[in-house]
């Protein structure tokens, strides 16, 4: 079993991979030796993702990058064609784009009645759709071609397995992730065998600019009660590291984990083990 974590020699593409755990997931596939294409909305992000995987890769080429609207179509072919042109094949896609917005979180001023179904949509639209549905559709042509094997890796969230106060949107539309990523396992395992797998990671709470004005006061930086009564509910008593997320997703896309698939895999410190008493 030497060798079966390292990934050199496979082409991977991360979609959202210039944010705080995205970023981490780009370096870590560049640390196991992947050539990456890095993709996000904003393209300096981009540029600078593939900067710092760049300084920690051992594939030789150099991270690739492009800019990306990973909720639209149109824009995901054209980068799908980027890719194309880059890489001989691909076998790996990480689909790391999501967050939530204030319009959908409920509170002291807009109790659940009040969310405006627009701000709900708008959350179930990034998280689900372009953090999963629409990026898949995209790039399993290119996983598929030319009888190679691939792995897709979606990020899902704890939201999904223990619902949380105060973001219905979020965690509905990460449930559908998890969701989704067993159907698409199941379907692709039809039809392609062993070839295509697909997993996802559950990550627990990691402080983000997306979660951090839910789990730390403005100014401060103390935790919040939501924050506090998060750490109270992990067994480890503590927020996860962005880079602790990187052993899951190399076995997730290695061939350590080849008979794998439709698996959700927390990372979260105990928290979705933990009945509270």
């Amino acid at each position: 079993m030497i060798g079966v974590f390292d990934l050199t020699g496979k082409n991977a593409v991360i979609v959202g991979g210039a944010g705080v755990l995205g970023g981490s997931m780009t370096k870590a596939l560049a640390q196991a030796g992947a050539e990456v294409y890095v993709f996000s909305r904003s393209l300096p992000n981009a540029e600078r993702a593939a900067g710092e995987a760049d300084k920690v890769g051992k594939g030789g080429r150099g991270a690739r990058f492009g800019q990306v609207d990973a909720g639209s179509r149109q824009s995901l072919g054209e980068a799908a064609d980027r890719v194309r042109d880059a890489f001989p094949r691909l076998d790996i896609l990480v689909n790391a784009v999501g967050g939530n917005a204030p319009g959908a979180t409920t509170g002291e001023k807009a109790a659940f009645e009040d969310l405006d179904v627009a701000e709900l949509g708008k959350v179930v639209e990034l998280n689900l759709f372009a953090g999963a549905i629409l990026p898949c559709q995209a790039f399993l042509p290119l996983l598929t071609a030319g009888g190679g094997r691939g792995s897709i890796i979606n990020v899902t969230s704890v939201n999904a397995c223990r619902p949380l106060t105060r973001i219905p949107g979020y965690s509905a539309a990460k449930a559908a992730v998890s969701n989704f990523t067993q159907w698409l396992a199941v379907d692709l395992a039809k039809r392609f065998g062993d070839r295509v797998r697909v997993n996802a990671i559950c990550p627990g709470f990691f402080l983000t600019e997306q979660n951090r004005f839910l789990l730390t006061e403005e100014g401060t930086g103390e935790l919040t009660a939501r924050g506090r009564s998060i750490l109270s509910s992990t067994p480890m008593g503590r927020f996860g590291e962005p880079e602790e997320l990187g052993g899951a997703l190399i076995w997730l896309a290695s061939e350590a984990s080849r008979f794998v698939t439709g698996a959700v895999v927390p990372v979260d410190g105990g928290f979705t083990a933990f009945s509270g008493v």
